[in-house]
């Protein structure tokens, strides 16, 4: 008996197997030709010129312009006095001489070149309504560091009602008020129970006078609820001036309350002393002293302080050669005695006319 052998297959080979060899032959070879041309494309520059092209690269770099770093900006200033104004400093002396039975301060710097004028700047008189820039300033740094809300609630009591200027007093006791709106109503109006709103926020009198005092405000005191008919609460023109430039030089309050404490400072309705001074000497008079102050490129951000036996104003002038100047005055007198305004008046327009000078003209040089 013969071996069994496998029966051969009676189909012939098929063509499937060597097609698709060929197949795959030829996709691989166009992916090395692909991969090697784009290799010897990147490398002919190289092969050819050797370190040229890097030094080619570097000539033509040498002759495009140089880039210079993007300015850092406008300097914010200094509260730091350096040359004073003497001949500014001395008409004010002149012009509180002529009235023996008032008591005069005022002071005023600079902030870019720190020139400054002055009379009896450290001199503590009362403060009336001007004490309420820097209980701003104190209300935006606790603000700043995140001991309040801006618009935390703020409960009218019958301890905090205070007469005088504002519209709070005649809200019903148990009123809440936002912070921010007591803080603006303290400056736009001069709110007096906004503004002891705020003192009981930040801690009551002595809490902040002590702050105060860390801040160099070393005239300012908060005896008694406002609006202290009595002038027992006192700064001085060098305090209100410095108040102000703590906040614009940058050396209290980040830039965003900075910003809301000049959002608020120009709010300030009444812009009779300073602001009036100084169109006055500019040679010009208006109802609106603000708007006739921007035709001559000149913007102020004041509070004022009205009892009728003192008088006060102080704020930050814009100028319009694009410094800065803080500037403030402050009168002691009879009982609305008209003579206390104008003497504040007829200082701010000795400032005018040594910063800013005729109108279209260059501003004057430093007097020395």
């Amino acid at each position: 008996m013969s071996a069994s052998r496998p029966k051969r297959s009676s189909s012939t080979p098929g063509w499937g197997g060597p097609l698709r060899l060929v197949l795959r032959l030829t996709v691989m070879g166009i992916g090395l030709g692909v991969i090697t041309g784009t290799t010897l494309k990147l490398l002919a520059p190289q092969l050819a010129g050797g370190s040229k092209p890097a030094a080619a690269g570097k000539a033509a770099a040498a002759l495009l312009p140089t880039a210079q770093p993007l300015p850092r900006g406008m300097a914010l200033g200094r509260f730091e006095p350096k040359t004073e104004l003497t001949a500014v400093s001395k008409k004010w002396a002149q012009l509180a001489a002529r009235h023996k039975d008032l008591q005069a301060s005022g002071y005023l710097l600079v902030l870019d070149d720190g020139r400054y004028a002055q009379l009896q700047p450290d001199k503590a008189l009362p403060a009336a309504s001007s004490i309420k820039t820097p209980i701003l300033l104190a209300g935006l740094e606790d603000l700043d560091a995140g001991k309040l809300r801006w618009n935390e609630p703020l409960t009218l009591s019958k301890e905090v009602v205070g007469g005088g200027a504002g519209w709070m007093a005649s809200k019903p006791v148990g009123t809440r008020f936002p912070f921010w709106e007591a803080a603006t109503e303290m400056i736009r109006v001069s709110d007096n129970s906004a503004t002891n709103l705020l003192i009981k926020r930040l801690g009551g009198k002595v809490a902040l006078n002590a702050r105060f005092q860390a801040m160099g405000l070393t005239a300012t005191v908060v005896n008694n609820w406002l609006p202290d008919l009595d002038g027992t609460n006192t700064t001085s023109s060098l305090d209100l001036a410095r108040s102000i430039a703590l906040v614009d030089t940058g050396e209290m309050l980040s830039p965003r309350a900075r910003d809301l404490f000049r959002g608020v400072m120009g709010t300030s309705r009444t812009n009779t002393l300073l602001p009036l001074g100084l169109l006055m000497g500019l040679g010009g008079d208006s109802a609106d002293p603000d708007s006739a102050l921007l035709a001559h490129g000149v913007t102020v951000l004041n509070k004022t302080g009205d009892i009728g036996i003192a008088y006060a104003d102080g704020g930050l002038i814009e100028l319009p050669n694009g410094q800065r100047a803080v500037a403030a005055f402050m009168v002691k007198g009879p009982f609305n005695d008209p003579r206390s305004t104008d003497l504040i008046r007829a200082m701010a327009a000795e400032v005018a006319r040594a910063l800013i000078g005729k109108p279209g003209g260059a501003a004057p040089a430093a007097s020395r």
